[in-house]
């Protein structure tokens, strides 16, 4: 079982830059791909970036390549999301993720999910 909680999200103006963290419990967090998601309403929940237990693989939605960076502390328990020249349609809740095996896309591989952090981007 692990339990994950995001934090980090806020107002930011466009051009401006946000880390998001993810804290998990439990001992075994350094065994498992991370995801970053992202939400909004009436919308499915999107994928945006997953990094490999041991951080060697690295993935992105087109939309965020070159702009957000995703990375992780085993030794902390934490994963980690840095956002920069960030724009209003990057506005939703972000959500972090945990599975097992390779740094999927879907969030239907995902099996541990945090509350979510809200991230807005005002124009």
């Amino acid at each position: 079982q692990v339990q994950l909680v995001e934090s980090g999200g806020g107002l930011v103006q466009a051009g401006g830059s946000l880390r998001l963290s993810c804290t998990a419990s439990g001992r075994t967090f350094s065994s498992y791909t991370m995801g970053w998601f992202r939400q909004v309403p009436e919308k499915e929940r999107g994928f945006v970036a997953a990094i490999s237990w041991n951080g060697d693989t690295t993935r992105y939605a087109d939309s965020v390549k070159g702009r957000f960076t995703i990375s992780r502390d085993n030794a902390e328990n934490t994963v980690y999301l840095q956002m920069n020249s960030l724009k209003p349609e990057d506005t939703a809740v972000y959500y972090c993720a945990a599975a097992r095996g390779s740094p999927y896309l879907s969030s239907i591989a995902y099996n541990y999910w945090g509350q979510g952090t809200q991230v807005t981007v005002s124009s």
